[in-house]
C-alpha cells in the first residue's frame, strides 16, 4: 500500500458532501492549517452548500469522481442512504492511493469495504456538531487493510476538530447516541433551565448565558478532574440544601432512565441503518 503523506505536505484532502459536518470536520482543518485550502477539494450537487468551502478557497465541483482524481484522503459526508449510491459511483476511480474516511451514521466498516475494491484502506469516524467550532467528540475505526499509519494521520487531521479518539466499531453507533445525538438532549436540558428561570423571573437572554456557562463548566469539570459526574454532583449537594431538593424533582421525574433510554433508542436506530 501506499504511504500516507504527512498533513500539510502532500497530502490532499477531498470530500463527497458539503453539508454541516463537512463544514465543521473540513472547516477545522483549514483553521488549524493542518490542510491547506489549495489542497482540499469538495463535491456536492448544490452550489448552494459548495459556498463556504469557496470562499474558503478551496477546490470545488459537482463531480464525485473529480475529487478521487484530485485527492488522496477521502471524507464520505453524505446521508447515509447515499452513500452505496456514491461507493458505486466512485469505485472504479478507488485506487490503493487512496484513503476512505466515512462521516455515516450507522454505516458499517463491512459494508463499506463490501462496496469498495478489495485492499483499499477504509476508517469510519463519527462526528458531532460541535466539530463545527473545533469542540467537538469523534471517534474513529480502522476497516481490515487501515493500519496505525493511517491511524495516527486521521487522529493527528480530526484534532482539529476537537476530542478524538480510536475506538472498537462496536463502540461507534454508542457515540451515535451520547454524542451525535446527545448534543441535542444538551440543547433540550439547556432550554428547560432556561425555561424554568423564565418562570422564576429572569430575563430569557441572561438565563440562556448563564445555563450555558453552567454547561460548559460543568463538563470541564469532569474533564479536568477526571472525576466520575456522580462524585461531582455529590459535591454540589450539601445536607437539607437547594439541590438535593432539585434532585429530588428530576428523580421523580424520571430524567435520569429517560436519558438512558434516549442513549438506547438513539443507538438502536443507528445500527438499524446498517440493516440492507
Amino acid at each position: 500500500m501506499a504511504a500516507v503523506s504527512a498533513p500539510g505536505s502532500t497530502l490532499r484532502v477531498g470530500c463527497i458532501g458539503a453539508g454541516k459536518m463537512a463544514r465543521g470536520v473540513l472547516g477545522g482543518l483549514l483553521l488549524s492549517g493542518k490542510v491547506p485550502a489549495q489542497q482540499m477539494t469538495v463535491s456536492a450537487p448544490s452550489g448552494t452548500n459548495l459556498q463556504y468551502f469557496r470562499a474558503q478557497g478551496c477546490h470545488t465541483t459537482h463531480s464525485n469522481i473529480s475529487v478521487l482524481y484530485e485527492s488522496n484522503v477521502i471524507f464520505l459526508a453524505t446521508k447515509p442512504h447515499v452513500i452505496p449510491q456514491v461507493l458505486v459511483e466512485i469505485s472504479s476511480a478507488v485506487t490503493s492511493d487512496h484513503v476512505i474516511v466515512s462521516m455515516a451514521a450507522g454505516l458499517s466498516l463491512q459494508t463499506l469495504e463490501e462496496l469498495l475494491p478489495d485492499g483499499v484502506r477504509i476508517l469510519r469516524m463519527c462526528p458531532n456538531l460541535p466539530c463545527v467550532i473545533q469542540q467537538g467528540a469523534v471517534v474513529f475505526s480502522r476497516g481490515s487493510c487501515a493500519g496505525p499509519e493511517e491511524a495516527d494521520m486521521l487522529k493527528d487531521l480530526l484534532s482539529a476538530c476537537g476530542m478524538c479518539e480510536e475506538v472498537p466499531e462496536s463502540y461507534m453507533d454508542i457515540h451515535t447516541g451520547i454524542s451525535g445525538s446527545g448534543v441535542a438532549y444538551v440543547y433540550l436540558f439547556a432550554e428547560a433551565l432556561v425555561d424554568g428561570a423564565v418562570k422564576m423571573g429572569m430575563p430569557s437572554a441572561i438565563a440562556s448565558r448563564i445555563a450555558a456557562q453552567t454547561l460548559l463548566g460543568g463538563a470541564k469539570m469532569i474533564l479536568e478532574t477526571g472525576d466520575h459526574p456522580a462524585k461531582l454532583r455529590s459535591d454540589v449537594c450539601t445536607p437539607g440544601g437547594t439541590t438535593i431538593h432539585a434532585l429530588h424533582e428530576l428523580e421523580k421525574g424520571g430524567l435520569r432512565a429517560t436519558v438512558m433510554n434516549a442513549v438506547e433508542a438513539a443507538t438502536k436506530r443507528a445500527r438499524e441503518l446498517d440493516k440492507r
